[in-house]
């Protein structure tokens, strides 16, 4: 069973960000935009945007967990709940592999920066329909948390592919490397994620199509 995860991480474990507009945030919980600016150092990129880019990919794995462990016990069919759960502890490692990128590039994986705010609220709104219980038949449901998945693989497909063509544009150091080493550790499962959801929604709706049944309500 995959555990509850975080979604965004709180301040009562360590989180930072910075200010915006007339948002106030306690000294020990601030990031600078300077600190935030060093991000991957030496490397002439915008560093603050990395930095919180890094952060909301951070978040959409997050929410990634969550929305893995919410499809794995809403569903009924067995072998779409296998895969739920496969991808979701893939999805954990993925967390793991995205916070150490973070600290070596000089980042605090605490930081939630305004694009992973944002990013958690986009995901929210994805999970709002899985929860009318009751209010669909089963194929309309099964159906909307395996659209939910594909529209979330995606997203993160293209996370990484973004990270993948950092790397590719920058010249030999260990910023580069990290990036490229993490990537490596993912993109396979990525893009596994995103066929199975592909494949497998376009071939439930193909079978249902060619019927004048449907799966019992």
């Amino acid at each position: 069973m995959i555990p509850e995860p975080a979604m965004i991480v709180t301040k009562d474990v360590g989180a930072m960000t910075m200010p915006i507009g007339n948002t106030k945030v306690a000294p020990e919980c601030e990031m600078s935009i300077l600190d935030l600016r060093d991000f991957a150092k030496g490397q002439s990129l915008n560093g603050l945007l990395l930095a919180n880019l890094m952060s909301a990919f951070l978040s959409h794995e997050r929410c990634g967990v969550h929305l893995y462990r919410t499809a794995a016990g809403l569903t009924q069919f067995p072998e779409w709940q296998e895969k739920y759960i496969e991808f979701g502890e893939q999805t954990e490692n993925h967390i793991l592999v995205l916070t150490e990128l973070t600290t070596q590039l000089g980042g605090n994986p605490m930081y939630v920066s305004p694009q992973a705010r944002m990013t958690e609220f986009v995901n929210t709104k994805l999970m709002e329909p899985l929860l009318l219980d009751g209010s669909v038949d089963k194929l309309t449901r099964e159906l909307t948390l395996l659209e939910a998945v594909l529209l979330a693989e995606n997203k993160c497909h293209a996370n990484w592919k973004l990270l993948r063509e950092l790397a590719g544009q920058l010249p030999d150091s260990s910023v580069k490397q990290s990036i490229q080493k993490a990537v490596e550790q993912v993109e396979d499962q990525e893009d596994e994620h995103v066929k199975w959801a592909e494949t497998t929604w376009q071939n439930t709706l193909l079978v249902q199509l060619a019927t004048t049944t449907t799966i019992d309500q």
